[in-house]
C-alpha cells in the first residue's frame, strides 16, 4: 500500500494563498512562520523579510492599495503587537490586507503557552475578520473565507491565526478540499446592481439640479471604477472632487477634475460645494473629513446623495438625504448616460482653480525670493513643488508626515495644473499614521521597477519608520528620499505655539541629524542640501545614481493652512 504524501499546516496554508493568486508576502521572517516560510519557498512565491513587522504591514498595505489585490502579512505571536499599527493603517483605507498570525500553541491554549497573546480578540476591532484555525484540515477553508471577507462589498484588512502546533503539524495534501467549493482560486466579485426605481429617482434628481458637484471615495478606487467616474464627469461637465485618502482617482487629463474636497487644501472646494444644489457622492463615507455631511460643510438647503456598494458603506452614511445601494460603476455608467451638462458651472469651477494655482504661485515665488535675500532656509512648498518638477511623467510620489503631508498635497495640485502627470501618488490614510513612507515608497518600486519613486517624508515621520529603508538595500529595490527636515515635529511645535499660553513649543525638537550619511553608511547615496540652488542638481545625482538615495534638504517650519485651521478655535475643523 502506497503511503499517503502529507504536509505541514504551513505548507497547507502556503498552497492555500497560492491558489488565491497572491504574488507577495511580506513579514519578519520567526520561528513559529517557518512551516509556512517553507511552503512559500516551495511555491515559488516571493517573501519579503523586513527589519520590523510594522514594516511588513505597510509593505502589504502598500502592494495591496496599487495593486487592488490581497498581499499577506505573515508575523509571529509577539510580532503581531507590533503589526497593530499597520492593521490601523489599512483598516482605515479599506486595504485587503491579509494579516496571518503563527500564534501560540492550540493544546495549552490559556495555560500561558509560550508568547501566548489573545490576536484574535485584539485585531476583530480593526478587521473585517479575525478567526482561529482550529483544525488543520480546514486551512484551506479559512483562507477562501478570510479572502472573500477581505474583497467582497467594502473591502478591509483581515487575520487568521495559525497556532504553532498545527503550523507544524502533518496532514494530506488535499486536506479539507471533499467539500464545496472544490475551486478556491479567486473568482469574480459579487457586485450590486442598483434598483432601477431608486436609479431613476436619483438620475432625476442630477437632471433637475443647477450647479450639482460629484465626490469620489474609496469605493471607486476599489471597484476599480475611476475611469467611468472620469468620463461621466467630463460627458455631463459635472465638476469631481477626490477625497482626501490615499490616492488621487483622475489626472489632468480629466477635464472635470477639480482636486480634493478639501477646504483647507484645495480652497475652491468651499465655493464649489457650498454653491451646489446637489453633492452627489459616490463611494464615499460621511466620515470626520466630510463633516459627517453637516454644515458648514455641505449646507442644510443642498441635497445630499450617497451612492455606495455595499450595506456596510452606507451604513456610515445615515445622514444623506438618500442612499442609493449600487456598484459604484453600474452607477457611473448609467449617470453618463445623462443628456444634461453643465458647461457653465464647470468652467467657473475651473476659473477659480487657475486663480487659486496662481495665487498659491505669486505666494511662493515671493516666499522664496525673501528666503533668498535673507539667507533663509527653503519654504516647505518650494521643496515640494521642487521636487515634482524634478520627476518625469510617469514617476510615482509618496508623501509622509504632518506638515510635510499637508504642504505636498497642495503642491500637487499646483504641479498638476502646471502639465505634471504622475504615474501614482501614496501617502498616509485617515488615521495620519506617520512612518508609512518608505513601506509605501518600497511598495511602489516593487511594482513598478522602471519607474522613479520619490519619498518627500518630514524628519519625524522618516524617524517613525525610517529603520525600514534596510529593506530597499536588502532587495535592492532602491527608491529616492527627500527629507524635509526641520529639526522636529514641526506640526505639533505649532499648534502648541497657538495653544499653549506661553506661545511656546515644548517636547517636540529633535538634534541635527544627518540622515543623508546614514544612507552613505548603508551602502547608498546621500547628500545634504541647505539653499535652494542645491536642491535640483543635487536630486537628479540622487536619481541617477541607481541606489536607494536620500536628499536631506533643511527647511524653515511654516504653519500649513489645514494646521493652521485645526489649531485656530474660530475655525471649526474636522479633528474635532
Amino acid at each position: 500500500m502506497n503511503a499517503v504524501a502529507k504536509i505541514r499546516g504551513g505548507a497547507l496554508l502556503a498552497r492555500a494563498f497560492k491558489e488565491k493568486g497572491v504574488d507577495h508576502v511580506f513579514t519578519l521572517a520567526g520561528g513559529f512562520c517557518n512551516p509556512a516560510l517553507e511552503g512559500f519557498m516551495e511555491c515559488q512565491m516571493p517573501v519579503i523579510n523586513c527589519p520590523h513587522e510594522q514594516v511588513s504591514g505597510h509593505l502589504a498595505d502598500g502592494h495591496a492599495r496599487i495593486t487592488r489585490k490581497p498581499a499577506v502579512c505573515l508575523v509571529g505571536p509577539e510580532g503581531f503587537a507590533n503589526a497593530v499599527p499597520a492593521m490601523l493603517e489599512a483598516w482605515g483605507e479599506r486595504s485587503p490586507v491579509i494579516f496571518v498570525t503563527g500564534s501560540s500553541t492550540l493544546k495549552r491554549q490559556g495555560a500561558g503557552g509560550f508568547k501566548e497573546i489573545d490576536d484574535v480578540a485584539i485585531a476583530a476591532p480593526l478587521c473585517k475578520y479575525s478567526a482561529q484555525i482550529v483544525d488543520g484540515t480546514r486551512i484551506s477553508e479559512f483562507v477562501d473565507r478570510a479572502w472573500t471577507a477581505a474583497t467582497t462589498g467594502y473591502p478591509g484588512p483581515v487575520h487568521l491565526a495559525l497556532p504553532v502546533d498545527i503550523m507544524f503539524s502533518s496532514f494530506e495534501e488535499d486536506a479539507g478540499r471533499a467539500e464545496r467549493p472544490f475551486d478556491r482560486s479567486d473568482r469574480p466579485l459579487p457586485r450590486a446592481w442598483p434598483d432601477p426605481s431608486r436609479l431613476a429617482e436619483v438620475l432625476d434628481l442630477v437632471k433637475a439640479s443647477e450647479r450639482p458637484v460629484m465626490i469620489g471615495g474609496h469605493g471607486v478606487w476599489w471597484s476599480g471604477s475611476e475611469a467611468k467616474l472620469g468620463v461621466a464627469g467630463t460627458r455631463l461637465k459635472m465638476p469631481v472632487f477626490n477625497v482626501p485618502y490615499h490616492t488621487k482617482m483622475l489626472g489632468e487629463d480629466c477635464d472635470a477634475y477639480m482636486g480634493l474636497a478639501d477646504f483647507h487644501q484645495y480652497h475652491p472646494s468651499r465655493p464649489a460645494i457650498h454653491e451646489a444644489d446637489l453633492v452627489l457622492m459616490v463611494g464615499c463615507r460621511l466620515d470626520n473629513q466630510m463633516n459627517f455631511g453637516n454644515p458648514p460643510f455641505i449646507p442644510p438647503e443642498t441635497k445630499l446623495i450617497c451612492v455606495n456598494g455595499s450595506h456596510e458603506e452606507l451604513e456610515y452614511n445615515i445622514g444623506a438625504d438618500i442612499q442609493l445601494l449600487s456598484d459604484p460603476g453600474a452607477f457611473l455608467e448609467a449617470l453618463a448616460g445623462v443628456s444634461e451638462t453643465w458647461t457653465d458651472w464647470l468652467e467657473l469651477q475651473r476659473r477659480r482653480r487657475s486663480d487659486w494655482v496662481s495665487e498659491w504661485s505669486d505666494h511662493i515665488a515671493a516666499e522664496t525670493a525673501e528666503d533668498t535675500a535673507q539667507g533663509r532656509q527653503m519654504h516647505p512648498l518650494q521643496l515640494a513643488l521642487d521636487v515634482q518638477a524634478g520627476m518625469t511623467d510617469g514617476d510615482w510620489l509618496v508623501f509622509d508626515g504632518g506638515n510635510t503631508h499637508f504642504w505636498n498635497e497642495i503642491a500637487t495640485n499646483i504641479a498638476a495644473a502646471r502639465g505634471r502627470t504622475l504615474g501614482g501618488i501614496l501617502h498616509p490614510g485617515n488615521y495620519s499614521l506617520l512612518g508609512v513612507g518608505v513601506p509605501f515608497a518600497l511598495a511602489a518600486k516593487n511594482t513598478h521597477p522602471d519607474k522613479t519613486v520619490v519619498l518627500v517624508t518630514g524628519d519625524g515621520a522618516f524617524l517613525s519608520g525610517g529603520l525600514s529603508i534596510e529593506t530597499c538595500f536588502q532587495e535592492n529595490i532602491p527608491i529616492v528620499v527627500v527629507v524635509d527636515n526641520n529639526g522636529g515635529l514641526d506640526c505639533i511645535s505649532q499648534q502648541q505655539e497657538r495653544l499653549f499660553k506661553n506661545q511656546q513649543h515644548f517636547a517636540t525638537d529633535f538634534r541635527d541629524i544627518p540622515f543623508h550619511s546614514m544612507f552613505e553608511g548603508l551602502g547608498g547615496y546621500g547628500e545634504l542640501v541647505e539653499r535652494r540652488e542645491q536642491f535640483g542638481p543635487a536630486l537628479q545625482r540622487a536619481i541617477a545614481s541607481g541606489k536607494t538615495a536620500c536628499v536631506n534638504v533643511k527647511c524653515r517650519g511654516v504653519i500649513s493652512p489645514i494646521v493652521a485651521a485645526t489649531s485656530d478655535k474660530r475655525d471649526k475643523a474636522s479633528i474635532e
